[in-house]
């Protein structure tokens, strides 16, 4: 069978070697707004804990140091050092989650609220 070019364009085809595809005429059921990310929503609970630790671990690491360099006079000297350990083990987390906090607020890459847990409504 013979074809001819009226044949091909009716068909909606090319006489040339260029493979075309038609556009769907109508939207495939995607929008760009599905797509777009929510502003992030701020843990402020979460901010306020890693707040409060941030500060007790650093009250008590100071005051451990204190105790521990005899500025505070104490009667048993070797009770100073768990006031340390509890203080870095207080202060750390709540550095760490202030960090993230900073860093996301300021909009450096790879920092976000979502790395903060959140203790829910």
């Amino acid at each position: 069978m013979k074809t001819t070019r009226n044949n091909l364009s009716a068909a909606g085809m090319s006489n040339n070697k260029v493979k075309y595809s038609r556009l769907a005429a109508d939207e495939d059921g995607y929008i760009d707004l599905q797509f777009k990310k929510s502003p992030p929503k701020v843990p402020y609970k979460a901010i306020a804990l890693a707040v409060f630790l941030f500060l007790v671990g650093s009250l008590l690491i100071i005051f451990g140091a204190l105790l521990l360099s005899g500025t505070i006079k104490v009667e048993h000297p070797d009770r100073t050092i768990p006031v340390i350990i509890i203080g870095l083990l207080v202060f750390l987390p709540g550095f760490y989650h202030l960090r993230i906090a900073y860093y996301a607020a300021k909009g450096y890459r790879g920092y976000s609220y979502d790395d903060i847990p959140d203790f829910g409504d």
